[in-house]
């Protein structure tokens, strides 16, 4: 036999978990889509191929290539 306070709290947790197991699922599409989304941005910049950047030369000089 439960009280009017333990089927509150009982309802509070039922809501508590529902509410998680929604953030899970929001955020697990939101990784999904950024995902795709830098994967199309890659392909777009793709084609010239390797780029000798400033970061790449610092690379070379300090270790002597």
């Amino acid at each position: 036999m439960t009280t009017k306070h333990g089927e509150k709290v009982a309802d509070e947790r039922r809501n508590f978990l529902k509410m998680v197991g929604l953030g899970t699922v929001t955020g697990g599409a939101a990784l999904a889509t950024s995902g795709a989304a830098q994967a199309e941005t890659h392909e777009e910049n793709e084609g010239s191929g390797y780029r000798e950047t400033s970061h790449v030369k610092t690379y070379y000089d300090l270790a002597r290539f």
